[in-house]
């Protein structure tokens, strides 16, 4: 990936289409554009027809609309020119294969664009993510959530925060430059109110119960109980698809399954397990273990009974059962079930046939409301990624060094601050990030 090359890529999705949008960039662009079209660039922004062919041979390929961004006024902040085209396949490829054939113009990697307008300085890492999380967004809550990460929502918390560390930094280092100096008494010190000002704002904005998160990635539900008690029934209802095998036969399921929903406008991950009991299989012990670990991280977890033996509840189920644990009566539709009857009666309880459909609307409803309560009413925009976090982590364990040292040396001082400010540097890329580039954009999808 080197400046001088000139890359291209479809903007648009993959398959047939009505048009399809291929992006050039690069200091060739707009000479590629003059070699397909053998005609003059048009106006920067505006469209134009024009018939699109083969330099060599001078064949027809496409009429297409065509649009001229002459940098640094484009998005990566190089020469970029689209191409409006018919979106088949042989229309696509012959174009492609014109392109490549030009010297200096090669095929874009994932993210290269993306990338590019970051190395320009038209986006910073957050708002690249925020791009990122934009095109993938499968829920309103998603791309809110997205859009205002795009649009410098965190970038401008984390600048501010940075900008205001860089200026404690110079304080701190001018007690070291100008200790023979007559500086004003206490001038190393003032800049403790200040550190601290920021360690506290920085740990409330960790304290977010990974909402941001959770938003990005799904609310986290999964079915527990033992064989045969329904699990894949009731996640074949609750998704309204046939995602699950359902058999009579105990033991069907072996490994997690899972599937997205949507709940409220928000996303959450739905995962049908293995029966949690006592096997001498090998195979079931490992799904009954894999089980268990994603109950560990669930948010929320379906305790599954079954109604013919309510109101006893597996022991293997009733270990399981905590704060983040809703009871689930499974086969109401063949047994009478009294809820307040239930030995877990700190536990929200629900009786449902995954058969008939008897109360699923019920549990559907109360599911979108946990998830809503959780998860909406944001007031500030929270943090979406573990990259951010570890490295507000790393900030605050160097402000609180500062805070809490006693050894009274101002270049330790100077020196833990200088590293808090690189950490925050590296959340946008304000510091050396290589390192973390290639994570950054790597699950771009190509023409991004």
């Amino acid at each position: 990936m080197t400046e001088r090359d000139t890359i291209f890529a479809l903007a648009s999705g993959k398959g047939r289409s009505g048009v399809a949008v291929i992006r050039i960039s690069g200091p060739a662009a707009g000479d590629a554009l003059r070699r397909l079209s053998a005609e003059e660039l048009p106006q920067p922004r505006q469209a134009k027809l024009c018939a699109l062919s083969k330099p060599d041979s001078g064949e027809l390929l496409d009429r297409a609309i065509v649009l001229w961004f002459p940098g640094p006024a484009s998005f990566t902040g190089e020469d970029v020119v689209e191409l409006h085209a018919h979106g088949g396949h042989a229309v696509l490829s012959g174009l492609y294969d014109a392109l490549e054939a030009l010297p200096g113009v090669r095929p874009a990697e994932a993210g290269e664009f993306s990338r590019r307008a970051f190395e320009n300085g038209k986006l910073d890492l957050t708002m690249a993510e925020g791009l990122n999380d934009l095109i993938w967004a499968e829920t309103d809550a998603q791309k809110q959530l997205a859009q205002r990460q795009l649009e410098g929502a965190l970038s401008e918390k984390y600048g501010d925060w940075r900008g205001r560390l860089l200026k404690l930094l110079a304080h701190a280092e001018a007690a070291i430059e100008f200790s023979d100096e007559d500086l004003p008494e206490g001038f190393e010190q003032a800049i403790l109110p200040g550190l601290g000002a920021l360690r506290e704002e920085i740990g409330a904005h960790l304290e977010d119960r990974h909402i941001g998160e959770r938003i990005r990635s799904g609310f986290r539900i999964v079915i527990l109980g033992v064989p045969n008690v329904g699990k894949s029934s009731l996640l074949n209802a609750l998704a309204k698809e046939e995602a699950a095998i359902v058999s009579a036969e105990a033991g069907t399921t072996r490994d997690v399954i899972e599937l997205r929903i949507d709940l409220g406008g928000f996303s959450a991950s739905l995962a049908d397990t293995a029966g949690l009991r006592e096997s001498e299989n090998l195979i079931e012990q490992e799904g009954a273990r894999r089980a268990r670990d994603r109950a560990r991280k669930a948010d929320l977890k379906l305790l599954l009974v079954e109604a013919q033996s309510w109101p006893r509840i597996p022991d293997d189920i009733g270990a399981e059962a905590d704060a983040n644990s809703w009871l689930v009566v499974n086969k109401c539709d063949l047994e009478e079930v009294d809820p307040n009857e239930s030995p877990l009666g700190e536990l929200r309880t629900f009786c449902v046939s995954a058969k008939t459909g008897e109360g699923l609307h019920e549990l559907l409803a109360a599911l979108e409301v946990e998830v809503v309560d959780r998860l909406g009413g944001l007031e500030h925009m929270p943090l979406t990624r573990l990259r951010h976090r570890r490295a507000l982590e790393e900030t605050t364990k160097a402000l609180g060094r500062v805070l809490e040292a006693d050894h009274g040396d101002p270049a330790l001082t100077a020196e833990d601050i200088r590293l808090a400010t690189r950490a925050l540097g590296r959340i946008t890329g304000r510091v050396d990030v290589e390192e973390v580039l290639n994570v950054v954009f790597a699950d771009f999808c190509i023409g991004k």
